[in-house]
Order: structure tokens, then C-alpha cells, then sequence
């Protein structure tokens, strides 16, 4: 059958009508009640036992649930009720585990966390809890051949689910303890739950004696400090008080696990097939893991079995206006499906998030311009274009701190001399922080005064460093000159930056884990911040591994780290200049090895109190210290920047909060209507090619024809 050039192109054009031309995604999904993301490296551990990351969380926090979690829209941040009947009824206990009353005027010898749970929860579909009868499971003792055509879990024929105990969160604490497992927090476990280094030991012994076991039940073993009450009530046991307790049950660790996921999971046929939890989590939570491809997507969607939740029906007083109260009530989760594809380069990412293939974005140094600009007071808002699409950007200064830290082992900038001490503050002062977020963050981030970030008790948004910074004559704060830093290194027996000793400029080593051409610039500058007052910095290069282990022994001189909290007390930060957790000496988090008696007392003293006026007070005597004792320069808290589009919802900052995902709501009209504008195909250039190729072949037709025509007559 003939047909014509113009009608293959009419029918190619025609073919191509029902959406965008540089789609991504079909059709029929970009209509969907779906929120589509991405992901640029995959996630190492699914399991909650052993996940500590936040490109981690950002699956398995919609997945699992712990007992608690934080509420949604209220600041401060503030624990309530997941899985949790209630909030958690907590017992002061003396040495014979009698209560002790609230005022009583001496440390409990225990705590007791009593906690129920909702009834009627039950676990997403999954062939671990797939039966036979009620005591056989169909695929707990699989065969090859059984496994033959099985590629992943969903080529499993039968699912199943069953309601939630207080045993699977009893299981998922004594994983916890389980050594082979790894689990980051193991060690803080281990000093506070009782029993819990007992079990450690036991548990390692039993199977030590049975090493062929394939399944070691922890059901088996009892912990002495957890015991459960009922089927929807139990306990934990800590030793001493350790209010901090409460933040880790709204943590992915204390997620339940059932024991028929732990007996499935270690059949050696199926981890030869990668058939393993840390792929393919198993939980409560609104959304399952319904495809895991690392080299092309990660896909979840809606748990069918979720026992259901409500939006939050009050939060803060500018809430209300912005509009993240009109689902006050609505059952959750709004959405039924989120997609995130693989985006290994900024780029093409940021050009899908302009496209409106995305629903929200970052902001990275390569697009930073193009989205954003300051105001002549120095706030951050969107540029023209950014706003003529109708995208909205929302700022939060991070939960996190990065700064510069001195070995105080060492015996030219550490120590607690006068020398030493005037050392370090004068650095303090040459190294500007406030030029580094110019310069290395784009804007994204505000000068640390100390090692608390705003949004945690004991952050004082009115109070400086004092030996950073000052107040002038008309009330503004400033940065002390360099000048000052030089009349301190003159007072230290440094003048000019000149050491005593060897009459030449003084030395000084800077330990870094990279030095690629990104990091070049960086380190350049962080030279010469230190030659503005005479110092020499010489950089030591290491891999990260080597590095760490300088850090353990303590060999390294001056470095650079950060740390993300946990949980929003102030404990968290302060104790990483605590004496008891020197890296060095006690293989803690006190990466400086600070040391002050005076410090230490006033840290024991307020980490285990409430919030309180008396609480801050101590808070404000302990900073005070440091900044005179600079085993730090405080360096930056990051500024998260987020942009998303009209047609996403229910966007707030949550920087505790990993759970999120359930109160997204998305119009996929608006989506679909603002996709067709933004990517209106451009066909002008066809149809002049059309037209070419027509006025080529014109001649040809013509000489044909009168071919015809003479062969004819």
C-alpha cells in the first residue's frame, strides 16, 4: 500500500498528541495520583537495624514504624503517638526496682519505659507470614527448584499479613544486640538497657556452639532489662536516667520485626538471590517497597493493609494561612504511589524539575543562580523565572553543625595553657566563616557562635561568640577584625606568626580526606585564612579510612567535621566535647579530646534535666566555656534550600521528622496541564524539512511523468 511523506509525518505527529514528546514517563502515570522524585546513590542498608543514613531513611521511614514519631507541623519539635497507644509511662526506680517519688531528691538506679500499642495493625502483604496451616509456612524451608523462576518478592505466589505484637518490637531490640547485624547504636544500647551487653555475650556463645544453625531465634533468649506485659503492652529497663531515651523510639531501630521476616530472610538461596532484608523491607508504615531497581528506580506504593492515620489537625500559628491545615483531619496517606528514578548528574535532574518532571528539587551550586537570588537585606528569594513558573522555595537552617577542630593532645594548639588557648581563639578570629558560606555555600548557611543549631533547646538566637564577634556602638553585631586575631597570637608568643622556637613561621597541619579539583579552591582558602596572621598550613592528605584511624589514635593535628542530630536536645551536640567520649581515650565522639573538669560536671548535670529556665542557664555557662577554650571554631550550620512546584502540597520543613512522605499530596491535573505548556514541541523545523524535501523531488515527478506520458503514446 502506497503512502504519501505527508501522511507518514501527519501520522507521526498525530501519534505524538497525547502528552510532551520528552515524557519520561508514560502517560498514563503522569495523571496518576503519584509523587515522582529521584535518588543518585543506592540506599546501602534496608534494615532498620543497621540503617544510619538519610538517603536510607528516606525509604524505610515510610516503611517501618516505631512507637513514636514527631508531629508533622508543630515547633519546637514535639514527640506523639505512632504505634503507640500512648505516650510512653515512665517510672524512677531505686536499686530494689521500688518506685521512687517525682521528688525525690536523688538519681533512680532504673528507669521503666511502660509502652502499649494500637490494636488492629497489621503488616503490608509479604511471603514470610504465607501459610500452610497454622503452624507450617510455605516458604520458610524453600528448595532450589521451589526457587527456580523466583527473581525477586514479588515473584512469590502467595502473600499474606498478620496483626502487630509487642513481640516483633521486643525481636527488633534484641537484633539490636546481635553483633553479625552490626547495628550502629549497639554500643549506647548496650550502656543503658539492662541486660543488654548479657545478651550480647550469650547470644554470640550460642551460636559460636551451633554454628551450622541457619535460623537463630531470638525468641529463645530472654534480655533481662525488656519483658513484655501483654500482647499489646511491655517495658524497657534502663540503667540510671537517660531522659534522651524517649527521642530513639520514634527511630527507625526500635521498628518492629517479625520474627517470620528474620526466619525467611536467612534462607542461603534466597541471599544468593539478593532476596535479602536489606533490600526488601518488610513493615506497617503506609507505603511498601514495591520495586527496588538501583540502576533504574525505586518505586512505593500505597500499603494495602495500613491500619490508616489523620492529618494533623492543628500545628503552628502562621499554619492555618499557608495552607497546611485544608487537610486538617483527611485520612492518610494522600498519595498512592512515589517513583524515584536514578540521577546520577545534577543536571539533567534540575532540567526534568524545570520540565515539571519533578515535583520538588534542591537547589545545587550548578543551578544556584538561575533560581535564586538575594535581597538587598540579604534574604534569599526566587528569580523572576522561577516565579513566572509558579515555584515556591522554603528555607530551614539544618539540625547539623560543621567546624574546625583542634587535637587538644596536641602540643602546639591543644592543651589548656594560656599559650595554647590565645592560639586558638586568634585562628578563630582569621578564619571567616561568614566568607566561606559566601563563597563554598552559596549563601546556604549562617556563622555556628556554638556547637547548638537553631531549632534545639539551649540555642540562643540573640547571643555571639564573644571572642569572634562584637557589638559596635549602634547595637551590630561584627566580626572582629584581623587585627585582633594578631594582638592575640602577639599575647600567645606567636607575634608576626613567628615561632619562637625556630625563629621561622609557625607550622601547622591541616589532615583532609580529599584534595580532588573540587576541594582545591577550598583548601586554598582555608590557607589563606591561616597566613592573615602568619601561619604556614600544611595539608596532610589521607583516604577517609587512614583519617579515621589518625583520629582514633590521635595523631592528627587539625581537622574538619560535622554531625547531624539524632534527636533535638542539646545533649547531642554538647556531649561531643564531653571528657568520658574522647576519641582517643575512650573511643567516643569527642573527636577534639576536650578536657575540663568544669565542663564534664556541668554536662552530667544537664543532660538528664527537662527543659527548663535552669536548664538553659546551665546551657549558656557551659557555652561560655567553650568559646573561651576554642577546641573548636564553630564554624556553619548548613541552610537547606527546597523548591517545588504549584502543585505540590502540604510542604514543611521537618528536620527531625523522616516519615513525611504520607502527608505529600499532589494535583496531577495542574501537573499534566503545566507539563503540556512548558513542553510544547517545536515543529516548525519538520515541516521545513517537509517543504525541502517536497521542492526536491517536484522535478523528479515532473520528468517521471512526462516519461509516462512518451512511453504511452
Amino acid at each position: 500500500m502506497r503512502v504519501t511523506l505527508v501522511a507518514i509525518l501527519t501520522l507521526f505527529l498525530a501519534g505524538c498528541s497525547e502528552g510532551p514528546w520528552n515524557n519520561p514517563y508514560p502517560v498514563s502515570q503522569q495523571q496518576s495520583n503519584t509523587i515522582f522524585s529521584s535518588f543518585s546513590e543506592r540506599p546501602k542498608h534496608l534494615d532498620p537495624v543497621r540503617s544510619y543514613s538519610s538517603n536510607e531513611y528516606a525509604f524505610i521511614a515510610q516503611i517501618y514504624e516505631p512507637l513514636l514519631q514527631y508531629h508533622f507541623l508543630k515547633r519546637p519539635y514535639e514527640l506523639t503517638t505512632l504505634t503507640a497507644a500512648a505516650m510512653p509511662k515512665v517510672r524512677w526506680l531505686d536499686e530494689n526496682l521500688q518506685p521512687l517519688t517525682e521528688d525525690a531528691d536523688r538519681q533512680p538506679a532504673f528507669t521503666e519505659y511502660r509502652l502499649s500499642i494500637k490494636p488492629g495493625i497489621r503488616y503490608q502483604p509479604h511471603p514470610a507470614f504465607a501459610r500452610f496451616s497454622s503452624t507450617a509456612y510455605e516458604y520458610h524451608e524453600l528448595s532450589e527448584q521451589q526457587l527456580e523462576d523466583i527473581y525477586q518478592l514479588s515473584d512469590f505466589r502467595h502473600h499474606a499479613s498478620r496483626e502487630l505484637s509487642v513481640d516483633d518490637y521486643i525481636y527488633q531490640i534484641k537484633r539490636l544486640a546481635d553483633k553479625d547485624l552490626h547495628s550502629p547504636i549497639a554500643g549506647v544500647m548496650a550502656e543503658y538497657i539492662v541486660g543488654f551487653s548479657d545478651f550480647q555475650k550469650k547470644l554470640a556463645e550460642h551460636k559460636q556452639a551451633n554454628p551450622d544453625v541457619r535460623f537463630y531465634d531470638l525468641r529463645e533468649h530472654q534480655m533481662e532489662g525488656v519483658s513484655k506485659i501483654s500482647d499489646t503492652e511491655f517495658s524497657i529497663r534502663l540503667k540510671g536516667a537517660y531522659p534522651q531515651f524517649i527521642f530513639w523510639l520514634a527511630m527507625p531501630f526500635f521498628a518492629p520485626m517479625p520474627w517470620e521476616a528474620d526466619s525467611f530472610y536467612s534462607q542461603a538461596l534466597l541471599k544468593e538471590k539478593n532476596i535479602t532484608l536489606d533490600w526488601y523491607p518488610v513493615g506497617t508504615g503506609p507505603f511498601m517497597l514495591s520495586e527496588n531497581n538501583p540502576n533504574l528506580r525505586m518505586v512505593l506504593s500505597r500499603n494495602p493493609n495500613f491500619h490508616g492515620e489523620t492529618y494533623p489537625i492543628e500545628g503552628e500559628a502562621d499554619d492555618k494561612a499557608a495552607g497546611l491545615l485544608d487537610d486538617a483531619g483527611k485520612t492518610l496517606p494522600f498519595i498512592d504511589k512515589a517513583i524515584y528514578s536514578l540521577e546520577k548528574e545534577t543536571i539533567p535532574y534540575w532540567n526534568k524539575f524545570l520540565q515539571g518532571y519533578y515535583d520538588a528539587s534542591g537547589v545545587s551550586s550548578d543551578s544556584f543562580d538561575q533560581a535564586i537570588q538575594f535581597t538587598a537585606q540579604g534574604d534569599a528569594a526566587l528569580t523572576d523565572d522561577m516565579k513566572k513558573q509558579g515555584i515556591s522555595l522554603m528555607t530551614a537552617v539544618q539540625a547539623s553543625t560543621f567546624y574546625m577542630g583542634f587535637n587538644m593532645l596536641d602540643p602546639v594548639v591543644g592543651g589548656d595553657s594560656d599559650r595554647a588557648r590565645l592560639l586558638r581563639q586568634a585562628i578563630s578570629i582569621a578564619i571567616d566563616y561568614d566568607e566561606y558560606i559566601s563563597i563554598f555555600a552559596n549563601g546556604r548557611g549562617m556563622a555556628a557562635q556554638s556547637p547548638i543549631p537553631p531549632g534545639i533547646f539551649g540555642h540562643d538566637n540573640d547571643s555571639f561568640n564573644p571572642m569572634v564577634y562584637f557589638r559596635d556602638a549602634n547595637g551590630k553585631v561584627k566580626r572582629r577584625p584581623v587585627e585582633d586575631a594578631r594582638a592575640l597570637m602577639e599575647k600567645a608568643g606567636y607575634a608576626n606568626g613567628i615561632d619562637p622556637e625556630t625563629k621561622e613561621s609557625l607550622v601547622l597541619y591541616f589532615d583532609v580526606t580529599s584534595s580532588g579539583p573540587d576541594d582545591r579552591a577550598r583548601l586554598n582558602w582555608y590557607r589563606k585564612q591561616f597566613a592573615k596572621i602568619g601561619i604556614q598550613l600544611v595539608l596532610r592528605t589521607t583516604d577517609y579510612n587512614r583519617f579515621q584511624e589518625k583520629m582514633r589514635k590521635g595523631t592528627a593535628q587539625i581537622f574538619t567535621w560535622g554531625w547531624n542530630a539524632d534527636y533535638p536536645d542539646p545533649e547531642n551536640f554538647l556531649f561531643l566535647l564531653y571528657g568520658e567520649n574522647s576519641k582517643v581515650n575512650h573511643g567516643g565522639e569527642n573527636a577534639a579530646n576536650y578536657q575540663s573538669e568544669a565542663f564534664d560536671a556541668m554536662f552530667v548535670k544537664m543532660k538528664n534535666m527537662p527543659n527548663s529556665p535552669e536548664r538553659a542557664e546551665l546551657i549558656k555557662q557551659m557555652v561560655s566555656l567553650l568559646q573561651q577554650d576554642a577546641p573548636w571554631i564553630w564554624g556553619f550550620h548548613p541552610k537547606a534550600f527546597s523548591l517545588f512546584h504549584q502543585w505540590y502540597k502540604n510542604v514543611k520543613p521537618n528536620l527531625m521528622a523522616n516519615n513525611t512522605l504520607k502527608y505529600k499530596k499532589v494535583d496531577p491535573q495542574m501537573r499534566v496541564a503545566k507539563q503540556q505548556q512548558w513542553n510544547q514541541p517545536v515543529v516548525w523545523p519538520m515541516w521545513l524539512i517537509l517543504a525541502v524535501l517536497v521542492l526536491s523531488i517536484l522535478p523528479a515527478i515532473r520528468i517521471y511523468k512526462q516519461h509516462e506520458q512518451r512511453r504511452m503514446k
